[in-house]
């Protein structure tokens, strides 16, 4: 486990390193992947604040959502955060998939913030 870990730590290490030399000041979209909930944060990191937030535990989404652990949970958060940070004046964002592969809920998290206006 503890390898598992740390191979994750330095995924995760590697892709913001290159995030950090292609963001040229724009905010973070960062996402948090538990096996039970997902999170998405819009980040100015310039300033060191969250511009934006959503997750599957809000109590709008919770609700409506069987589980926060699937696509659909997932497609939900990124519609909400898209919404949210246009209302917050982000349009443009860097996408960070925190290490997590490009597949399953966090690319649905991010086709679902594409379509609600977000640029990346």
């Amino acid at each position: 486990m503890s390898r598992k870990i740390d191979l994750l730590d330095r995924r995760r290490a590697r892709v913001r390193r290159a995030l950090r030399a292609a963001a040229n000041g724009r905010p973070r979209l960062s996402v948090f992947r538990s096996s039970k909930q997902i999170y998405v944060q819009v980040i100015d990191d310039a300033s060191g604040r969250t511009l934006a937030a959503a997750s599957s535990l809000d109590k709008d989404l919770r609700a409506r959502l069987k589980t926060g652990a699937d696509k659909a949970a997932a497609l939900e958060v990124g519609k909400l955060v898209a919404e949210r940070a246009k209302a917050a004046g982000v349009t443009k964002v860097i996408f960070d998939r925190s290490g997590y592969l490009y597949h399953g809920r966090v690319k649905a998290l991010a086709d679902a913030a594409r379509e609600g206006g977000l640029e990346f």
